[in-house]
């Protein structure tokens, strides 16, 4: 490069953005690899800690210990351990005993995310956020946000229910699905429905799941002469496949297997682009109805039944489907173990 490039105000401007994008890359990565040497450090912390009170039988000498090391280690090394935090260490050291788990979400995980799993009483629901904020880089704000929205109890109830597992990735799509956002009244109508998840698109994606795609609402299909309208057309980036959604505000009826497959085959011949596979539908109703639903073996179409829930369960009926859930995935773990033996 010439002098004189350099000393051309854009030439300048470009290197001076090149420096930033350099010196803000390495502070990110600085920053990354302190908040998990943080997080490992008070990991070892508490566990150092708890390995040393096991040898006493005193819980009352074991909490004089943890006060007399805190006032030391806080005048040698400031707040951060603090009795109220250096507690906070033991019990992750305690909840977190698996190494590998803790080198996992130690890469990923702020000291800050690990203080706001800590209190949840649910030790699958910690590994359930702490895996997800690991995946999807979440801030601790959109953690929390999360845990308030109990999406882990959404999704360990849903899949639980979620029958249809051959060709389509099961943890893909839910059953049911909570769209209390909407807020609907009650004798609302399916236009109503539409126009409600119109108008909270971003909240209902979210509630479909990681990978959803708004493409067209009405979508309109043209058949011998006829016009057909498809509630919602959804396009999914992982599956690479479009994903028809039809509202139905009353019970499953066999007769919506053959609407979908007609709108699936249309798709397929008129909207299908060159490297995606083949259309699959999703029917939310008010209510499914499981043995039609098994009976008419609609997974083999690319077809799939979920209800939804206009209102949340209460939290003792919540509880209740995730302790069944819970049993039921354990349940289903022991024989897949069984049948590869």
């Amino acid at each position: 490069m010439k002098n004189s490039d350099l000393q051309h105000p854009s030439s300048e401007a470009k290197l001076f953005q090149e420096l930033v994008e350099m010196i803000e890359h390495s502070q990110h990565q600085v920053a990354v690899q302190v908040n998990s040497g943080l997080t490992l450090l008070f990991w070892q912390v508490g566990r150092h800690i708890n390995n040393y009170l096991l040898g006493f039988e005193r819980a009352a000498y074991g909490k004089q210990i943890v006060v007399t090391v805190s006032r030391q280690l806080t005048k040698h090394y400031g707040r951060n351990f603090e009795e109220k935090n250096l507690r906070r260490m033991l019990q992750f050291a305690e909840q977190f005993s698996d190494s590998e788990t803790l080198l996992t979400i130690s890469k990923t995980l702020s000291w800050s995310h690990i203080l706001v799993l800590l209190p949840l009483k649910n030790m699958e629901a910690k590994l359930f956020y702490a895996q997800k904020t690991s995946e999807e880089i979440l801030s601790v704000r959109h953690l929390r946000k999360q845990i308030s929205a109990k999406i882990f109890e959404r999704t360990i109830v849903g899949n639980s229910q979620l029958s249809v597992t051959s060709g389509i990735n099961k943890n893909i799509f839910k059953d049911p699905y909570y769209l209390d956002f909407l807020q609907l009244k009650d004798g609302y109508l399916e236009r109503d429905l539409e126009t409600a998840i119109l108008k909270d698109l971003e909240k209902f994606i979210l509630e479909l799941g990681k990978g959803f795609t708004f493409v067209e609402r009405q979508k309109r299909m043209i058949i011998d002469g006829e016009d057909f309208y498809l509630d919602l057309l959804f396009y999914h980036r992982k599956l690479k496949r479009l994903v028809a959604i039809e509202l139905k505000i009353d019970k499953f009826h066999a007769k919506y297997k053959g609407q979908m497959e007609l709108y699936l085959k249309w798709l397929n011949r008129h909207e299908r682009e060159e490297g995606e596979e083949t259309p699959i539908g999703l029917i939310l109703c008010a209510e499914t109805s499981r043995e039609q639903v098994e009976l008419l073996e609609m997974h083999k179409d690319g077809i799939m039944v979920a209800e939804y829930w206009t209102e949340l369960p209460s939290k003792t009926e919540l509880e209740q489907r995730l302790h069944i859930a819970l049993i039921e995935a354990k349940e289903r773990i022991e024989r897949e173990k069984l049948s590869l033996k």
